[in-house]
């Protein structure tokens, strides 16, 4: 929206009070509009909603508002024109504004009307001209100002509180720096209303990971980026109305970040902060977990089985999977290779044997045993270990990721000496993380791709091609895994 700029500059302070959290599932049922100069109030004007939807009980004890009240108020369209008037070429000012903005914007496109505004929001105001406060809450911040606030709750009386608000603000303002906030393509109003904008400035230009934190200070949401700043600048950009959206935003309240020297190690700490954290807003990598597992048991009679079953968070296994069929591909070539007696083989809670076989027809315990045991060591004999090495946060330095047999050890950033190093130095100088299958997959994947980048520490590892045939496996210059 364009300022008509030949009139004088006025404001449109709104209150609203709704049925729940969201304009997309919830609707107004109360509006008041206080039309403000910068200095005093010109108009005022409010008026109960029927929402055409229950008033749950929550919000009547919050409001007082209850189903009785609004049976013969005006519906949202009845009014829409009026409230469109009042609007128009006006700045939308309101407490936490991108929540009033949200409903009131929804429910007149849904009556006809295009709008938009320039908007300002008076929590980030105030933040910007009585900084530090323990709160800015619109009740606390009445008690610090001792700013009279009637019908606490109820559109009318919190926009009359917050109109004495703005004018207070103004008045302080000798800075003018409102008018800043109010530019068309000011970014402070995208933030979410208790983020200070200090916070989002120190944010790098660079690759790595970074955390949301609500007022207690504990993660909510933990992101990978190729550029921090710009990611972080995204989250807060458009007019999602969604419920999700709306209630993280409002539970922001600092953002911390770690540097990374690629996009792959952000991908990893990321997944590994989830894993840590698990932050109440991250959900896509919370349901990336394999789905089954190769599992070794012991009957009572002593005898090892071998079995295909469904994963869980508490099991370790020796080998994970996302696809049902390499699981079993991988049982048939033990009782293949490993002449393992098809009974003692498993398939949920069938036997893949054709048919059962009598006590008189088990084979020698300890031969079997012993060939169930040989086929396990062999298999994770010939996972690879190695160091996946790129570049670090600096020209210092380079990033390395461990994997020892085939299970991700750890990772981290080794600065350039030129001296000996090998394996146990180099796991000691790198952070040790859980492995998990979805972190072994983005190594796996990269190695593929970039095979130049992968310095082996075993040889003849399944399924990978070594970078330089001729390494030492046993001992590796930082020189030649840094070159």
């Amino acid at each position: 929206m364009t300022m008509n700029r030949s009139k004088k500059q006025e404001f449109a302070i709104v209150d609203i009070e709704t049925t729940g959290g969201n304009a997309k599932s919830s609707r107004i049922t109360e509006i008041a509009i206080v039309i403000h100069d910068g200095n005093r109030v010109l108009h005022r004007w409010e008026t109960l909603v029927n929402p055409g939807v229950e008033i749950p009980n929550s919000i009547f004890a919050l409001t007082g508002i209850d189903n009785d009240m609004v049976a013969d108020a005006p519906l949202f369209e009845d009014v829409a024109a009026e409230i469109y008037a009042l609007l128009k070429d006006r700045v939308f000012v309101a407490h936490n504004v991108n929540f009033d903005y949200s409903f009131v914007r929804f429910q007149l496109q849904e009556a006809g009307i295009d709008w938009s505004s320039i908007k300002l929001c008076t929590v980030r105001y105030a933040r910007k001209i009585k900084p530090g406060l323990l709160s800015y809450s619109l009740g606390r911040l009445c008690d610090y100002l001792d700013i009279p606030i009637e019908n606490r709750h109820r559109a009318g009386g919190d926009a009359d509180a917050t109109a004495i608000l703005f004018a207070y603000l103004r008045a302080l303002d000798t800075a003018q720096v409102f008018q800043e906030m109010i530019k068309h393509k000011a970014i402070d109003q995208r933030f979410p209303p208790h983020l200070d904008r200090k916070e989002f400035e120190q944010l790098p230009d660079t690759a790595g990971v970074y955390y949301f934190h609500d007022k207690d200070g504990k993660v909510v949401y933990v992101g990978k980026a190729v550029n921090i700043k710009k990611r972080v600048l995204s989250h807060f950009t458009g007019n999602n109305i969604q419920a999700q959206r709306q209630n993280f935003l409002k539970e922001i309240y600092h953002i911390s970040y770690e540097s990374c020297g690629t996009e792959l190690m952000s991908l990893l700490l990321e997944c590994a902060e989830i894993k840590r954290l698990w932050p109440k807003y991250n959900r896509a990598l919370k349901r990336y977990e394999p789905k089954f597992g190769l599992f070794c048991y012991e009957d009572q009679s002593g005898y090892l089985h071998l079995a295909i079953g469904k994963m869980n968070r508490i099991q370790d296994c020796i080998q994970l999977f996302q696809r049902e069929y390499d699981a079993i591909q991988l049982l048939q070539s033990f009782m293949k290779e490993g002449e393992i007696s098809a009974q003692f083989c498993h398939f949920g809670t069938a036997s893949l044997a054709a048919k059962s076989v009598s006590r008189a027809d088990l084979p020698d315990k300890a031969l079997h045993n012993t060939r169930v045991e040989r086929c396990i060591d062999e298999w994770l004999k010939q996972r690879p270990s190695f160091v996946f090495v790129d570049k670090g946060r600096s020209i210092e330095e380079k990033s390395c990721i461990v994997i020892e047999n085939g299970q991700f050890y750890g990772m981290g950033y080794i600065e350039l000496y030129g001296q000996y190093v090998d394996f146990e130095d180099i796991k000691t100088q790198v952070k040790v993380y859980p492995s998990n299958h979805y972190m072994m997959e983005l190594v796996r994947q990269m190695a593929e791709r970039y095979p130049n980048k992968v310095h082996f520490l075993t040889q003849n590892p399944a399924g990978l091609v070594a970078a330089e045939a001729d390494m030492d496996y046993d001992k590796i210059t930082t020189e030649k895994l840094f070159q």
